[in-house]
Formats: C-alpha cells, sequence, structure tokens
C-alpha cells in the first residue's frame, strides 16, 4: 500500500510543472511558453549572440589596427620640431641664444628626429662655440664645441627675422619634391645654416630605410626657394647636381654640355621647384612671431 501511493505521489509530482505552466496566464492576452520552448528559443537566442560576437572580432582587429596606425603617426608627428628645440633653449639656457644660432641639425627624422644638436655663437665659451642637444624637448647636453660648420662663414649666425621655415615646412617641402620626383624615402636628416652669402637654409637629406642617401635638397628658409638638388630625381645619381639660386618665377636654364639624362633632370627640378614654392606659401612659419608667441 505504501508502495503505490508513492509511486502515485512520484507520478503527481512529474505532472505538475507541465501542468501547471499550461495553465491559462494570470494576464489575459499573455501566452505562457513552456519550459522546453523557453529553454530552445533562449538557447537559439544565445547561439545568436555568440556568431555576433565572433564575427565582430576581425571588425575589432581591423579598428584596433587602425587606431594604433592613426596614433603612431600623430605621435610621430608631435615631435618637436626645430623651433620647439631652440624656444627649449632660449628657455632654459640663454634666451639670447636665439638670435646667435650658428647652425641646427637633426638626424633620421620620421619625419622629425628625436634630438636637435644647436651649436651658438658664444663669446663667452672657449672657441666660441657652444653645443646644446635637445632630446624630447629637454635640454640634454650643454657644452663647449670646437665644431665648425661645413659653408657657413665664420662667425655667421641665422637671422630670426628672416627665418620663415620650421623644421616641418622644410619637410613638406622636400617630401613635394620627392613626390614630384618619384623619388621614395623611409627618413629624413636636416641642416639648417647660413650659406656663403648669409641666406638661411634647410639642408634636407633624405634616406632609405637603411639610411643610404636617396637626395638632398637645399630650401632657402626665407622665401622657401629650391635652389639645389643632388641626386633626387629617378634614375639620377648622387653626383647629379642642379643649383639655382635665383628666387621667384625663373625659366628652366639651358645648359649646352647637358646629356640627355642632365636635360630631364634639369627640367624635372624646374618643374619640382615651381610645386614646392606653391608648398612654402602654405607652410610658411616666421621664427620671430614663433618666439613671441604671435602665430
Amino acid at each position: 500500500m505504501a508502495s503505490s501511493f508513492d509511486h502515485r505521489k512520484i507520478r503527481a509530482a512529474e505532472r505538475a510543472p507541465f501542468v501547471r505552466q499550461s495553465l491559462p496566464p494570470d494576464r489575459p492576452g499573455v501566452v505562457a511558453i513552456p519550459p522546453i520552448q523557453r529553454l530552445r528559443s533562449q538557447n537559439l537566442k544565445t547561439a545568436v549572440d555568440t556568431i555576433r560576437k565572433r564575427g565582430s572580432i576581425p571588425d575589432m582587429l581591423k579598428s584596433f589596427a587602425v587606431l594604433l596606425l592613426s596614433a603612431s603617426a600623430v605621435f610621430a608627428q608631435t615631435k618637436p620640431t626645430a623651433y620647439d628645440a631652440l624656444r627649449t633653449v632660449g628657455n632654459q639656457v640663454n634666451r639670447d641664444f636665439v638670435n646667435r644660432v650658428v647652425s641646427v641639425t637633426g638626424v633620421d627624422g620620421n619625419p622629425q628626429p628625436s634630438t636637435w644638436r644647436i651649436l651658438i655663437d658664444d663669446p663667452n665659451a672657449r672657441g666660441g662655440i657652444r653645443e646644446v642637444e635637445v632630446t624630447d624637448g629637454r635640454i640634454t647636453s650643454n657644452r663647449v664645441s670646437s665644431r665648425q660648420v661645413t659653408g657657413t662663414p665664420q662667425g655667421a649666425t641665422v637671422n630670426p627675422a628672416r627665418l620663415n621655415l620650421d623644421s616641418s615646412g622644410a619637410y613638406e617641402v622636400a617630401s613635394r619634391t620627392a613626390d614630384s620626383s618619384h623619388v621614395p624615402f623611409a627618413l629624413v636628416s636636416y641642416t639648417l645654416r647660413t650659406n656663403e652669402r648669409g641666406d638661411a637654409t634647410w639642408i634636407v637629406t633624405l634616406q632609405n630605410q637603411n639610411r643610404r642617401p636617396v637626395g638632398t635638397i637645399h630650401i632657402g628658409a626665407n622665401k622657401g626657394t629650391v635652389t639645389r638638388t643632388e641626386g633626387m630625381f629617378a634614375g639620377a645619381p648622387m653626383d647629379a647636381v642642379v643649383e639655382d639660386r635665383r628666387e621667384g618665377d625663373v625659366e628652366d636654364e639651358e645648359h649646352s654640355g647637358d646629356n640627355p639624362i642632365m636635360r630631364s633632370v634639369r627640367h624635372t627640378f624646374y618643374r619640382a621647384r615651381e610645386q614646392a614654392q606653391e608648398t612654402f606659401k602654405r607652410v610658411r612659419h616666421n621664427f620671430a612671431d614663433y618666439i613671441r608667441g604671435n602665430d
């Protein structure tokens, strides 16, 4: 008797959940979902969500890669320029030094270098030259130097009032010239100094990934005129030099002794020079205004 009673209780308990779920809901118009159907629905939703998440992982990775590349590009562009380094020297060493700059040099820029080396005409230094290095906006070296700048007259300094091209602008002009010349490059080295006429000039050397020069461009820092190229043009060796110190709109100079390659190089030089002049108008930046905070 007890066994039969227990058996009926067990069967009643097994039927109870189904009966309860099959009863009409308390709220009219709402259909109660049986446990099995509800479970199937939940499993289907979970599967769909899983597929969506799996499908979104490649998109997330692509977005992350794009963000990383963008951040790298922004970081590269925000490295201190030559103007920034000169301002650091004026603020942290001697304000008058920005008026006594002999040369500014930076190597292996991408596009701007991490370190700028600045030679300063300092009457109080033995030998008359002080060398200051600025790395990532900080003075990392300040010492007396015996260096002399090749091509710069003794005692010549850059006139800040006639300095209208920062290293970032010099890069833009050089890059435009390289594009016109079909010359790919990876790194950039810079030197700002006066030429034999006393005019401030940027000498920008473009290098490949192995740091081998592929071309050098001389750019007037006052009016942004490309005055000289070495190599630079596709098919031209590094000793293929074209030079024209005239400023403004000038016609091509014909040289009777030019071979066909040099005639082509010379023609490309003047075309690239015109395009670089347009770039200069966009990136022109006066140093005196920059120092005074008027830009």
